[in-house]
């Protein structure tokens, strides 16, 4: 069974999600979150998960460090610098397969898109007539 904790940090409103020691995130740790209710749905459909954390409200994928840049995460996703996350006991439900922390960024997107009936928009400003 696994047991994984957040951390409260100094002020109490964020938990950062803490990796199993056995999963080291060489390319920095942020999480990308969405309603529990998408939740199973979105585990489901992409090709690679990496670990999920959840609780009660919200499931939050480990993503590389700075999967925000150049992308506009779509509502009602959440994405959570450093992987801390508005959550009071999130819990690792979901482990990855191999040693890589992490889910893919861009299926992820594509899919938080797909989900939330959003078009995927890259960049700010890509596609504008010059």
């Amino acid at each position: 069974m696994l047991t994984w904790h957040g951390r409260r940090d100094d002020g109490g409103r964020l938990t950062r999600l803490e990796l199993p020691p056995s999963l080291v995130p060489a390319l920095g740790c942020d999480a990308v979150g969405v309603p529990a209710r998408h939740g199973f749905r979105l585990l489901g459909r992409l090709p690679r998960s990496g670990c999920v954390f959840a609780d009660a409200d919200w499931w939050w994928w480990i993503v590389p460090a700075g999967s925000d840049q150049e992308l506009t995460w779509p509502l009602p996703s959440h994405y959570a610098k450093g992987a801390y996350v508005p959550a009071a006991n999130p819990q690792l439900i979901s482990w990855p397969e191999d040693s890589s922390p992490y889910t893919p960024p861009i299926p992820l997107y594509l899919m938080a898109c797909q989900l939330t009936g959003t078009a995927p928009l890259w960049t700010a400003g890509v596609g504008e007539p010059a």
